[in-house]
């Protein structure tokens, strides 16, 4: 990996934050730490890093105690060869939660770290003081409707907001391929992907794919990331077991996900509220920053 890419490296554009590992469930997490305050705990999604948190981790740390986590299979974190489902990686996070000292924190989770979050709060409400959900809800029943072919007319070089086709839902449950195909190649995943599912896909700069993919080319974590979306099944039945979560939900949605955060979030959370931002695609710390950092410093103080 190109040096300019690396932990210790990229750490140091953060300024006043640290970084570390932690042995939690049998594995080792990678974390970052800075600021005061209420604990915040951070959880990124696919296919990134704790780094996709740089434009707002520094003005969260204003106001809270900030910790980004490396999820399970991601950035330098342990990539085991299972645990993937999103209840085994939650209770990594209340491990780490228990080994920081912490009684309770904020939990804000985007893509793939918002499911992660959710499940820690289904499954370990006691610790999880306010919950934030941007883009990123947990895997239910509605999923299996999701189409393998897109309607006509509906699949260009943006994504539909009203008839979104997601093909790599269906690609990542391939065991073994993509790892082939993708290795030493994630860039061109990445710059396809990111101008697919933004509005503006400028926001996203080359510095940031090319940090990516110094990560996603290597074939474990290729496997371990797919893995992620290979336990959905697991994670559907789980969640047949959950009641409504009890503790506040703000819903952070996009131009994407906002149909169904309307529906889902509802049927997910007793106390809720929804933000949308329907000018803003997916990765939505990147094209909108400060507006996403402003709800939740919003959300999380009054």
């Amino acid at each position: 990996m190109n040096t300019q890419y690396t932990d210790e490296e990229l750490i140091k554009k953060w300024e006043g934050f640290t970084h570390d590992t932690i042995d939690v469930n049998g594995i080792q997490l990678h974390y970052v730490e800075g600021g005061s305050g209420s604990p915040l705990i951070c959880l990124p999604g696919w296919p990134q890093t704790w780094y996709s948190f740089h434009r707002i981790a520094p003005q969260l740390a204003e106001h809270f105690r900030v910790f980004v986590v490396d999820i399970r299979g991601m950035g330098s974190s342990a990539t085991p060869e299972s645990g993937y489902d999103k209840k085994t990686m939650a209770s990594d996070i209340y491990a780490l939660i228990l080994q920081l000292g912490l009684q309770q924190a904020f939990v804000l989770g985007h893509d793939i770290g918002g499911m992660v979050a959710m499940s820690l709060a289904y499954n370990y409400p006691q610790v999880v003081s306010r919950l934030i959900v941007a883009d990123g809800l947990h895997p239910n029943e509605g999923m299996l409707q999701m189409p393998l072919i897109p309607a006509a007319g509906t699949f260009g070089d943006k994504i539909d907001p009203v008839h979104p086709y997601t093909w790599w839902m269906g690609f990542n449950q391939v065991r073994g391929l993509p790892e082939k195909l993708l290795e030493g190649r994630y860039y061109e995943l990445l710059d396809w992907l990111f101008r697919y599912v933004m509005v503006d896909e400028s926001k996203m700069t080359e510095f940031e794919k090319e940090a990516y993919a110094a990560v996603y080319n290597h074939p474990e974590r290729i496997r371990a990331s797919n893995a992620w979306y290979q336990a959905f099944s697991q994670d559907i039945e789980d969640s047949k077991d959950y009641e409504k979560l009890t503790m506040p939900v703000l819903g952070i949605a996009s131009n994407v996900s906002y149909g169904f955060y309307q529906y889902a979030l509802p049927m997910a959370a007793e106390q809720y509220e929804l933000v949308y931002l329907p000018d803003t695609g997916h990765y939505m710390f990147e094209e909108n920053p400060d507006a996403v950092a402003e709800i939740i410093c919003s959300y999380l103080t009054k």
